[in-house]
């Protein structure tokens, strides 16, 4: 849970009262999953053989991700959203800053599910 003070005023008593609805468990557990998922995959790997990584999860693990690479503060993954099977690729090489290669990518869906996942004035 991003503290009031780390959000821009005008969005700070929304943001908190929406996230303030998930179940407390969620929300007490939610950081250490959050930086376990970060030791688990991201940076780059050991040794010269490449190594891929298929991460399916959920909306806010995805904005927690590309908020680490993106080095945004730690509150900034909370403007983040994914539509429903959407692809996001960061990658992760030796010696340089971590790249959002693609985000929130749904040209594999047909038209009629793109934008699953998001309220209807928000759907390009």
């Amino acid at each position: 849970m991003p503290r009031r003070e780390e959000l821009p005023p005008e969005s700070a008593d929304a943001l908190l009262e929406h996230l303030g609805r998930f179940p407390a468990e969620e929300r007490e557990n939610g950081p250490g999953l959050a930086r376990e998922a970060l030791a688990r995959f991201t940076g780059p790997v050991d040794g010269d053989e490449p190594r891929h990584e298929l991460v399916v999860t959920h909306n806010f693990l995805i904005g927690w991700l590309v908020r680490d690479a993106l080095d945004a503060p730690a509150w900034r993954w909370t403007g983040l959203n994914q539509a429903n099977a959407a692809l996001t690729v960061i990658r992760y090489a030796p010696g340089r800053p971590a790249s959002v290669l693609f985000h929130n990518d749904m040209a594999h869906l047909p038209a009629g599910l793109r934008w699953t996942g998001f309220p209807p004035e928000l759907r390009a």
